[in-house]
């Protein structure tokens, strides 16, 4: 089985994609989709209720992937759980076999379709690092020791086109004083502005994945530049996607010339393909036409 935090450390471009558990125990959907998706990524996302919609668990899920031979990546967001949950959850996950864990403040409920819930927000996505970081110690949230801890593989979220920028600066640099030690970025389409902020990140002992975010039409384009702070899919795109008569083939095609292009220099790419996880070997497929080499980002 591939390892994420072994592909990450011998230099080799590395790629990562979202899988999402499904809205109940049915999870035949979900099993086929890992199955096309293993031998192709290096590690599988499963999602945490997101977008705040109810899902079957991430932590089921995840365990069903290393089943399968996949190397799971367990995502944990503070929205749901307290800090006696979170750390429960963590060493469960450690002790069924599951290495990575990615931490996320969670979309607030208001977005999903349990709007009558309530948050929790116990601890921020700072905070959730350094409490997975304290574990891997042999430590509880208090300092505590515990009778076996974790070495789980740390990874965390930046937002590379966040406006204004200092703010979210600040937040990723506390993220790797907490322990991070891979970030998955949200989508970029301003490859420019990447590359100037992983200029920046390479000061530090992380890995950075760029994110690559399926575009399926130009309704979907307009809908982030509206509603999702820190993404700006440029006009251009959205008017390429309009004069295809295929928008979603348009869209495959757009991403594999992102993942080209990070390919030339970056540590790697997360796949975002949003239910549609079959494009993501599209994606790769028409990426490695263009571009057969694999350039570490060193």
């Amino acid at each position: 089985m591939n390892s994420l935090k072994q592909s990450l450390i011998s230099k080799r471009f590395t790629i990562t994609a979202e899988i999402c558990p499904p809205k109940g125990t049915d999870t035949s959907g979900f099993l086929d989709k890992a199955r096309l998706l293993k031998g192709q990524i290096d590690a599988a996302n499963v999602t945490d209720n997101q977008r705040a919609v109810m899902r079957l668990s991430s932590l089921a899920c995840s365990l069903l992937l290393l089943r399968e031979g996949i190397d799971p990546v367990f995502q944990m967001t503070c929205r749901d759980r307290n800090r006696l949950a979170i750390q429960s959850d963590i060493m469960g996950a450690w002790v069924l076999g599951i290495r990575n864990i990615l931490a996320l403040t969670g979309d607030h409920v208001s977005f999903g379709d349990h709007r009558n819930a309530k948050a929790v927000f116990d601890l921020d996505s700072v905070q959730l690092v350094q409490t997975i970081s304290k574990l891997n110690e042999g430590n509880n949230i208090n300092d505590k020791p515990l009778k076996g801890g974790t070495d789980l593989f740390i990874g965390a979220v930046v937002a590379p086109g966040a406006e204004p920028w200092e703010p979210e600066m600040i937040k990723f640099e506390k993220k790797i004083e907490a322990g991070a030690r891979f970030f998955q970025t949200q989508a970029i389409y301003d490859m420019e502005r990447f590359q100037k902020f992983f200029e920046y990140a390479r000061q530090f002992d992380i890995k950075i994945l760029g994110g690559i975010l399926l575009l399926k039409s130009a309704k979907m384009a307009n809908f982030l530049n509206t509603n999702v702070p820190g993404v700006d899919v440029p006009k251009r795109l959205i008017e390429e996607l309009e004069s295809s008569k295929d928008q979603l083939e348009k869209g495959i095609e757009i991403a594999a010339r992102q993942l080209k292009e990070l390919n030339s220099f970056c540590h790697g790419a997360h796949i975002m393909a949003i239910g549609q996880e079959e494009s993501v070997v599209r994606i790769i497929e028409k990426a490695k036409s263009v571009s057969s080499a694999k350039t570490p980002g060193n």
